[in-house]
Protein backbone atom coordinates (compact mmCIF):
# COMPACT_ATOMS: atom_id res chain seq x y z
CA UNK A 1 0.00 0.00 0.00
CA UNK A 2 3.13 2.23 0.79
CA UNK A 3 4.29 1.77 -2.60
CA UNK A 4 1.03 2.90 -4.34
CA UNK A 5 0.38 5.82 -2.37
CA UNK A 6 4.07 6.96 -3.20
CA UNK A 7 3.51 6.51 -7.10
CA UNK A 8 0.54 8.10 -6.56
CA UNK A 9 2.54 11.48 -5.12
CA UNK A 10 4.70 11.33 -7.36
CA UNK A 11 2.60 11.79 -10.45
CA UNK A 12 0.74 13.98 -9.02
CA UNK A 13 3.67 15.90 -7.89
CA UNK A 14 4.83 15.84 -11.65
CA UNK A 15 1.59 16.61 -12.98
CA UNK A 16 1.11 13.34 -15.07
CA UNK A 17 -2.52 11.67 -15.61
CA UNK A 18 -3.17 8.78 -13.30
CA UNK A 19 -3.36 5.27 -15.38
CA UNK A 20 -6.43 4.98 -17.26
CA UNK A 21 -6.69 1.59 -15.08
CA UNK A 22 -7.40 3.71 -12.14
CA UNK A 23 -10.15 6.12 -14.14
CA UNK A 24 -13.75 4.25 -12.33
CA UNK A 25 -16.79 5.38 -11.32
CA UNK A 26 -19.62 3.58 -10.21
CA UNK A 27 -23.67 4.70 -11.14
CA UNK A 28 -26.50 2.96 -9.60
CA UNK A 29 -29.62 2.45 -12.12
CA UNK A 30 -33.54 1.66 -10.41
CA UNK A 31 -35.55 -0.77 -13.08
CA UNK A 32 -39.36 -1.29 -12.95
CA UNK A 33 -41.25 -3.59 -14.08
CA UNK A 34 -45.05 -2.16 -14.01
CA UNK A 35 -46.68 -4.86 -15.65
CA UNK A 36 -48.22 -7.64 -14.01
CA UNK A 37 -45.68 -10.45 -15.52
CA UNK A 38 -42.32 -11.43 -15.07
CA UNK A 39 -39.72 -10.30 -17.80
CA UNK A 40 -36.87 -12.47 -18.10
CA UNK A 41 -33.91 -11.59 -20.18
CA UNK A 42 -35.21 -7.96 -19.93
CA UNK A 43 -32.62 -6.04 -21.71
CA UNK A 44 -31.20 -2.68 -20.03
CA UNK A 45 -29.06 -0.08 -22.66
CA UNK A 46 -26.96 2.78 -20.76
CA UNK A 47 -26.29 5.85 -22.82
CA UNK A 48 -22.90 6.70 -21.72
CA UNK A 49 -23.10 10.19 -22.80
CA UNK A 50 -25.94 10.21 -19.55
CA UNK A 51 -23.16 9.19 -17.27
CA UNK A 52 -21.17 12.32 -17.87
CA UNK A 53 -17.58 11.15 -17.12
CA UNK A 54 -14.51 12.97 -17.59
CA UNK A 55 -12.85 10.31 -19.14
CA UNK A 56 -13.50 7.56 -22.25
CA UNK A 57 -15.92 4.61 -21.18
CA UNK A 58 -14.61 1.48 -22.46
CA UNK A 59 -15.69 -1.30 -20.61
CA UNK A 60 -18.15 -1.85 -17.73
CA UNK A 61 -19.11 -4.30 -14.75
CA UNK A 62 -22.31 -4.43 -13.63
CA UNK A 63 -24.17 -6.23 -10.46
CA UNK A 64 -27.45 -7.73 -9.62
CA UNK A 65 -26.90 -7.06 -6.20
CA UNK A 66 -23.65 -8.57 -4.96
CA UNK A 67 -23.57 -10.81 -8.11
CA UNK A 68 -22.01 -9.65 -11.25
CA UNK A 69 -24.31 -10.54 -14.47
CA UNK A 70 -22.78 -10.34 -18.12
CA UNK A 71 -22.83 -6.99 -19.85
CA UNK A 72 -20.74 -5.49 -23.31
CA UNK A 73 -19.95 -1.63 -23.91
CA UNK A 74 -20.10 -1.17 -27.78
CA UNK A 75 -18.96 1.78 -29.89
CA UNK A 76 -21.59 1.96 -32.11
CA UNK A 77 -20.07 5.24 -34.26
CA UNK A 78 -16.75 3.49 -34.23
CA UNK A 79 -15.01 6.51 -32.87
CA UNK A 80 -13.21 4.39 -30.52
CA UNK A 81 -15.54 5.06 -27.13
CA UNK A 82 -18.14 3.40 -25.91
CA UNK A 83 -21.49 4.47 -26.65
CA UNK A 84 -23.64 1.64 -24.85
CA UNK A 85 -23.61 -0.57 -21.66
CA UNK A 86 -25.58 -3.07 -22.58
CA UNK A 87 -27.10 -6.43 -20.07
CA UNK A 88 -29.85 -8.58 -19.64
CA UNK A 89 -31.68 -8.74 -16.19
CA UNK A 90 -34.52 -11.04 -14.44
CA UNK A 91 -37.57 -8.60 -13.28
CA UNK A 92 -40.70 -10.20 -11.50
CA UNK A 93 -43.83 -8.23 -12.08
CA UNK A 94 -44.17 -5.35 -10.54
CA UNK A 95 -40.85 -4.87 -8.49
CA UNK A 96 -38.02 -2.78 -8.67
CA UNK A 97 -34.24 -3.85 -8.48
CA UNK A 98 -31.11 -1.36 -8.10
CA UNK A 99 -28.17 -1.72 -10.58
CA UNK A 100 -24.67 -0.84 -10.07
CA UNK A 101 -22.82 -0.22 -13.13
CA UNK A 102 -18.87 0.22 -12.59
CA UNK A 103 -17.30 1.88 -15.65
CA UNK A 104 -14.04 1.95 -16.97
CA UNK A 105 -11.16 3.80 -19.44
CA UNK A 106 -9.68 -0.05 -19.29
CA UNK A 107 -10.75 -2.40 -22.06
CA UNK A 108 -12.01 -5.24 -20.27
CA UNK A 109 -11.36 -9.27 -22.17
CA UNK A 110 -13.91 -10.06 -24.60
CA UNK A 111 -14.27 -13.57 -23.77
CA UNK A 112 -14.85 -12.36 -19.91
CA UNK A 113 -18.39 -13.75 -20.08
CA UNK A 114 -19.82 -16.82 -21.90
CA UNK A 115 -21.35 -15.99 -25.32
CA UNK A 116 -24.73 -15.86 -25.50
CA UNK A 117 -25.02 -14.68 -29.20
CA UNK A 118 -22.75 -14.96 -32.35
CA UNK A 119 -22.70 -13.10 -35.89
CA UNK A 120 -20.23 -13.09 -38.41
CA UNK A 121 -19.94 -12.06 -41.95
CA UNK A 122 -17.49 -13.83 -44.31
CA UNK A 123 -15.64 -13.42 -47.99
CA UNK A 124 -16.47 -16.59 -49.97
CA UNK A 125 -13.01 -18.52 -50.62
CA UNK A 126 -12.61 -20.73 -53.98
CA UNK A 127 -11.54 -23.40 -51.51
CA UNK A 128 -14.87 -23.68 -50.41
CA UNK A 129 -13.71 -25.00 -47.43
CA UNK A 130 -15.84 -23.45 -44.37
CA UNK A 131 -12.97 -22.79 -41.97
CA UNK A 132 -11.39 -21.11 -45.20
CA UNK A 133 -13.79 -18.19 -45.34
CA UNK A 134 -12.58 -15.10 -44.14
CA UNK A 135 -14.47 -13.02 -41.81
CA UNK A 136 -14.80 -9.22 -42.10
CA UNK A 137 -16.41 -7.12 -40.08
CA UNK A 138 -17.55 -4.41 -43.17
CA UNK A 139 -18.03 -4.12 -46.63
CA UNK A 140 -18.70 -1.08 -48.61
CA UNK A 141 -19.35 -1.50 -52.16
CA UNK A 142 -20.80 0.79 -55.34
CA UNK A 143 -23.96 0.55 -55.73
CA UNK A 144 -24.14 -1.15 -59.40
CA UNK A 145 -22.06 -3.78 -57.80
CA UNK A 146 -23.31 -7.34 -56.51
CA UNK A 147 -21.68 -9.12 -53.96
CA UNK A 148 -24.50 -11.31 -53.10
CA UNK A 149 -22.65 -14.59 -54.22
CA UNK A 150 -18.92 -13.37 -53.16
CA UNK A 151 -20.40 -13.11 -49.22
CA UNK A 152 -20.66 -16.67 -47.59
CA UNK A 153 -23.94 -16.91 -46.44
CA UNK A 154 -25.09 -13.98 -48.93
CA UNK A 155 -24.22 -11.24 -45.74
CA UNK A 156 -24.59 -10.97 -41.91
CA UNK A 157 -25.77 -13.70 -39.82
CA UNK A 158 -26.65 -13.62 -36.08
CA UNK A 159 -28.03 -15.37 -33.57
CA UNK A 160 -29.25 -16.20 -30.10
CA UNK A 161 -29.58 -19.67 -28.30
CA UNK A 162 -33.32 -19.51 -29.99
CA UNK A 163 -32.70 -18.73 -33.08
CA UNK A 164 -30.60 -17.37 -36.69
CA UNK A 165 -31.32 -14.42 -38.95
CA UNK A 166 -29.70 -13.19 -42.15
CA UNK A 167 -29.23 -10.11 -44.21
CA UNK A 168 -29.57 -10.17 -47.66
CA UNK A 169 -26.32 -7.74 -48.68
CA UNK A 170 -28.28 -7.07 -52.39
CA UNK A 171 -31.19 -4.44 -53.14
CA UNK A 172 -33.67 -7.02 -51.68
CA UNK A 173 -31.76 -6.46 -47.97
CA UNK A 174 -34.42 -10.02 -47.14
CA UNK A 175 -34.71 -11.04 -43.70
CA UNK A 176 -34.02 -14.84 -43.89
CA UNK A 177 -34.35 -17.23 -41.07
CA UNK A 178 -32.50 -20.76 -39.24
CA UNK A 179 -34.65 -22.93 -37.58
CA UNK A 180 -33.12 -25.22 -34.52
CA UNK A 181 -33.84 -28.03 -32.99
CA UNK A 182 -32.40 -27.31 -29.68
CA UNK A 183 -31.00 -24.53 -27.61
CA UNK A 184 -27.78 -23.41 -28.79
CA UNK A 185 -24.88 -21.00 -30.91
CA UNK A 186 -24.99 -22.94 -34.24
CA UNK A 187 -24.15 -20.43 -37.26
CA UNK A 188 -20.21 -20.20 -35.93
CA UNK A 189 -20.25 -24.31 -37.07
CA UNK A 190 -22.62 -24.56 -39.53
CA UNK A 191 -21.98 -21.56 -41.32
CA UNK A 192 -25.94 -21.58 -42.39
CA UNK A 193 -24.99 -24.35 -44.31
CA UNK A 194 -24.92 -28.00 -42.24
CA UNK A 195 -23.87 -30.75 -43.82
CA UNK A 196 -25.02 -34.60 -43.55
CA UNK A 197 -23.13 -35.19 -40.28
CA UNK A 198 -24.34 -32.26 -38.78
CA UNK A 199 -27.96 -32.72 -40.23
CA UNK A 200 -27.99 -36.06 -38.67
CA UNK A 201 -26.49 -34.89 -35.28
CA UNK A 202 -29.52 -32.86 -34.83
CA UNK A 203 -28.06 -29.34 -36.41
CA UNK A 204 -31.09 -26.81 -37.65
CA UNK A 205 -30.85 -25.22 -41.59
CA UNK A 206 -32.21 -22.46 -43.40
CA UNK A 207 -36.32 -22.93 -42.80
CA UNK A 208 -37.97 -20.67 -45.00
CA UNK A 209 -37.68 -19.65 -49.21
CA UNK A 210 -38.06 -15.31 -48.87
CA UNK A 211 -37.88 -15.06 -52.54
CA UNK A 212 -38.19 -11.09 -53.41
CA UNK A 213 -40.62 -10.85 -50.24
CA UNK A 214 -39.40 -8.97 -47.20
CA UNK A 215 -38.65 -11.89 -45.60
CA UNK A 216 -39.33 -11.29 -42.05
CA UNK A 217 -39.47 -7.95 -41.76
CA UNK A 218 -37.04 -6.35 -43.99
CA UNK A 219 -38.45 -2.67 -44.90
CA UNK A 220 -39.32 -1.52 -48.65
CA UNK A 221 -40.17 0.90 -50.46
CA UNK A 222 -43.78 0.95 -51.96
CA UNK A 223 -44.96 1.67 -55.85
CA UNK A 224 -48.26 3.21 -55.37
CA UNK A 225 -48.78 3.51 -59.46
CA UNK A 226 -48.19 -0.79 -59.16
CA UNK A 227 -49.52 -1.57 -55.78
CA UNK A 228 -46.30 -3.81 -55.05
CA UNK A 229 -43.18 -3.31 -52.65
CA UNK A 230 -39.72 -2.24 -54.11
CA UNK A 231 -36.48 -2.82 -53.64
CA UNK A 232 -33.72 -0.64 -52.15
CA UNK A 233 -32.41 0.46 -55.43
CA UNK A 234 -30.56 2.82 -56.84
CA UNK A 235 -28.45 2.99 -54.60
CA UNK A 236 -25.01 5.15 -54.47
CA UNK A 237 -23.44 2.43 -52.46
CA UNK A 238 -24.07 -0.49 -49.74
CA UNK A 239 -22.51 -0.92 -46.91
CA UNK A 240 -22.79 -4.02 -44.24
CA UNK A 241 -21.57 -3.87 -41.03
CA UNK A 242 -21.31 -5.95 -37.72
CA UNK A 243 -20.82 -3.22 -34.82
CA UNK A 244 -21.22 -6.34 -31.86
CA UNK A 245 -20.31 -9.80 -31.34
CA UNK A 246 -21.54 -10.33 -28.02
CA UNK A 247 -21.58 -11.71 -25.13
CA UNK A 248 -25.11 -9.87 -24.34
CA UNK A 249 -26.08 -9.18 -28.04
CA UNK A 250 -25.08 -8.49 -31.94
CA UNK A 251 -25.73 -5.65 -33.33
CA UNK A 252 -25.59 -5.55 -37.50
CA UNK A 253 -26.44 -2.90 -40.10
CA UNK A 254 -27.05 -2.49 -43.92
CA UNK A 255 -26.94 1.16 -45.22
CA UNK A 256 -27.70 2.26 -48.13
CA UNK A 257 -26.33 5.50 -48.97
CA UNK A 258 -27.85 7.65 -52.04
CA UNK A 259 -31.14 5.78 -52.05
CA UNK A 260 -33.03 7.52 -55.07
CA UNK A 261 -36.73 7.54 -53.47
CA UNK A 262 -39.54 9.38 -53.45
CA UNK A 263 -37.86 12.19 -55.65
CA UNK A 264 -35.26 12.61 -52.91
CA UNK A 265 -31.87 11.23 -52.40
CA UNK A 266 -31.99 9.06 -48.76
CA UNK A 267 -29.34 7.14 -46.75
CA UNK A 268 -31.37 4.88 -44.63
CA UNK A 269 -29.54 2.78 -42.05
CA UNK A 270 -31.37 -0.66 -40.99
CA UNK A 271 -29.36 -1.59 -37.31
CA UNK A 272 -30.69 -5.14 -36.29
CA UNK A 273 -30.30 -5.86 -32.34
CA UNK A 274 -31.02 -9.65 -30.96
CA UNK A 275 -30.45 -10.35 -27.74
CA UNK A 276 -29.29 -13.53 -26.12
CA UNK A 277 -32.44 -15.35 -24.86
CA UNK A 278 -34.81 -13.90 -27.32
CA UNK A 279 -36.00 -14.82 -30.80
CA UNK A 280 -37.22 -11.79 -31.31
CA UNK A 281 -34.69 -8.68 -32.89
CA UNK A 282 -35.43 -4.96 -32.64
CA UNK A 283 -34.85 -3.07 -36.12
CA UNK A 284 -33.72 0.66 -35.64
CA UNK A 285 -34.20 2.37 -38.85
CA UNK A 286 -32.20 5.77 -39.64
CA UNK A 287 -32.29 8.37 -42.05
CA UNK A 288 -30.08 11.13 -42.40
CA UNK A 289 -32.76 13.70 -43.23
CA UNK A 290 -36.65 13.96 -41.77
CA UNK A 291 -38.82 12.09 -43.98
CA UNK A 292 -41.85 13.53 -45.69
CA UNK A 293 -44.64 11.85 -47.70
CA UNK A 294 -42.40 9.01 -48.37
CA UNK A 295 -44.11 5.57 -47.81
CA UNK A 296 -42.54 2.39 -47.35
CA UNK A 297 -43.85 -1.39 -45.70
CA UNK A 298 -42.90 -4.24 -44.57
CA UNK A 299 -44.68 -7.36 -42.71
CA UNK A 300 -44.17 -11.13 -43.52
CA UNK A 301 -43.34 -13.02 -46.83
CA UNK A 302 -46.52 -15.57 -47.82
CA UNK A 303 -45.74 -18.89 -47.01
CA UNK A 304 -47.43 -21.11 -48.96
CA UNK A 305 -50.74 -22.06 -47.68
CA UNK A 306 -50.49 -19.94 -44.65
CA UNK A 307 -52.55 -19.11 -41.98
CA UNK A 308 -52.57 -15.33 -41.30
CA UNK A 309 -52.83 -13.26 -38.46
CA UNK A 310 -53.46 -9.29 -37.98
CA UNK A 311 -54.83 -6.92 -35.33
CA UNK A 312 -54.30 -4.49 -37.60
CA UNK A 313 -52.85 -2.08 -35.61
CA UNK A 314 -49.32 -2.67 -36.95
CA UNK A 315 -48.80 -6.70 -35.88
CA UNK A 316 -49.00 -9.31 -38.43
CA UNK A 317 -48.30 -12.86 -38.63
CA UNK A 318 -48.30 -16.09 -40.57
CA UNK A 319 -47.93 -20.14 -39.84
CA UNK A 320 -47.04 -22.04 -43.04
CA UNK A 321 -45.13 -25.28 -44.61
CA UNK A 322 -43.31 -25.10 -47.58
CA UNK A 323 -39.96 -26.66 -48.68
CA UNK A 324 -37.03 -24.61 -48.01
CA UNK A 325 -35.26 -25.34 -50.51
CA UNK A 326 -35.47 -26.77 -54.01
CA UNK A 327 -33.72 -30.22 -53.16
CA UNK A 328 -36.26 -31.96 -52.39
CA UNK A 329 -34.38 -35.13 -51.38
CA UNK A 330 -32.06 -33.51 -48.79
CA UNK A 331 -34.61 -31.37 -47.22
CA UNK A 332 -37.88 -31.72 -45.87
CA UNK A 333 -40.65 -29.44 -45.68
CA UNK A 334 -40.19 -27.07 -43.23
CA UNK A 335 -43.38 -24.92 -41.04
CA UNK A 336 -42.79 -21.45 -39.46
CA UNK A 337 -44.84 -18.97 -38.06
CA UNK A 338 -43.30 -15.56 -38.54
CA UNK A 339 -44.05 -11.89 -37.38
CA UNK A 340 -43.46 -7.98 -37.43
CA UNK A 341 -44.51 -5.81 -34.85
CA UNK A 342 -45.01 -1.99 -36.04
CA UNK A 343 -46.17 0.59 -33.49
CA UNK A 344 -49.23 1.94 -34.70
CA UNK A 345 -48.15 5.48 -34.83
CA UNK A 346 -46.27 4.79 -38.04
CA UNK A 347 -48.94 2.58 -39.59
CA UNK A 348 -50.98 4.28 -42.83
CA UNK A 349 -52.68 1.24 -43.98
CA UNK A 350 -52.08 -2.50 -44.53
CA UNK A 351 -52.44 -4.22 -47.60
CA UNK A 352 -51.75 -8.08 -49.02
CA UNK A 353 -49.73 -8.72 -52.31
CA UNK A 354 -49.09 -12.02 -53.70
CA UNK A 355 -45.82 -12.78 -52.08
CA UNK A 356 -46.66 -10.62 -48.36
CA UNK A 357 -48.61 -9.64 -45.51
CA UNK A 358 -47.98 -6.02 -45.46
CA UNK A 359 -48.26 -2.48 -43.51
CA UNK A 360 -47.31 0.30 -45.12
CA UNK A 361 -45.46 2.72 -42.70
CA UNK A 362 -45.04 6.58 -42.81
CA UNK A 363 -43.08 8.55 -40.43
CA UNK A 364 -43.09 12.31 -41.87
CA UNK A 365 -40.86 14.52 -39.83
CA UNK A 366 -38.91 11.51 -38.44
CA UNK A 367 -35.50 10.69 -38.89
CA UNK A 368 -35.73 7.06 -36.96
CA UNK A 369 -38.48 4.62 -36.63
CA UNK A 370 -38.10 1.32 -34.24
CA UNK A 371 -39.89 -2.21 -34.76
CA UNK A 372 -39.58 -5.26 -33.89
CA UNK A 373 -39.56 -9.03 -36.03
CA UNK A 374 -39.94 -12.57 -34.71
CA UNK A 375 -40.23 -16.04 -35.67
CA UNK A 376 -40.72 -19.89 -34.51
CA UNK A 377 -39.79 -23.41 -36.15
CA UNK A 378 -42.16 -26.23 -35.76
CA UNK A 379 -38.86 -28.56 -35.25
CA UNK A 380 -37.92 -26.30 -32.11
CA UNK A 381 -38.19 -28.93 -29.20
CA UNK A 382 -38.86 -25.32 -27.01
CA UNK A 383 -41.03 -23.89 -29.26
CA UNK A 384 -44.63 -23.79 -30.35
CA UNK A 385 -46.31 -26.13 -32.31
CA UNK A 386 -50.00 -25.36 -33.74
CA UNK A 387 -50.91 -22.00 -35.69
CA UNK A 388 -53.32 -21.15 -32.59
CA UNK A 389 -50.32 -21.00 -29.85
CA UNK A 390 -48.03 -18.95 -32.20
CA UNK A 391 -50.48 -16.61 -32.96
CA UNK A 392 -51.84 -16.32 -29.31
CA UNK A 393 -47.76 -15.87 -28.65
CA UNK A 394 -47.52 -12.59 -31.04
CA UNK A 395 -50.11 -11.09 -29.02
CA UNK A 396 -48.82 -11.75 -25.99
CA UNK A 397 -45.00 -10.59 -27.36
CA UNK A 398 -46.57 -7.24 -28.49
CA UNK A 399 -48.22 -6.43 -25.05
CA UNK A 400 -44.70 -7.01 -23.52
CA UNK A 401 -42.91 -4.67 -25.97
CA UNK A 402 -45.94 -2.12 -25.55
CA UNK A 403 -44.95 -2.43 -21.37
CA UNK A 404 -41.45 -1.63 -20.84
CA UNK A 405 -39.61 -1.43 -17.92
CA UNK A 406 -38.70 2.06 -16.39
CA UNK A 407 -34.89 2.61 -16.39
CA UNK A 408 -33.79 5.58 -14.01
CA UNK A 409 -30.52 6.82 -13.09
CA UNK A 410 -30.33 7.60 -9.38
CA UNK A 411 -28.34 10.80 -8.10
CA UNK A 412 -25.86 8.96 -5.51
CA UNK A 413 -22.35 8.01 -7.30
CA UNK A 414 -18.95 7.72 -5.99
Amino acid sequence: MKRVSLLFTALATVGLALPLAAQEKSFYLQIENPWDQPKSDYPVVVQTADLKCDFPILSATVFDGEQEIASQTDDLDRDGKGDEIAFLVELPAQAKKEIRIVVSAQEAAADRYPARVYADMKLVDKSNKREKHPKISMLTVPGNVRIYNNLYHHGPAFESELVAYRLYFDQKQTVDIYGKYNKGLEIGLTGWYPDDKQLASGFGNDVLVVGSSCGVGALKGWDAQQGKATHIEPVLDRTARILAYGPVRTVCEMEARGWEYGGRRLTMTCRYILYGGHRDAQVDVFFDQPLEQETFCTGVVKIKDSQSYSDHQGLVGCWGTDWPETDTIKWHKETVGLGTCIPEAYVSSEINVDDSYLYQIQAPGKNSLTYYITFTSLKETFGYKTPEEWFAALQTWKTDLNRPCTVRLLSKKK
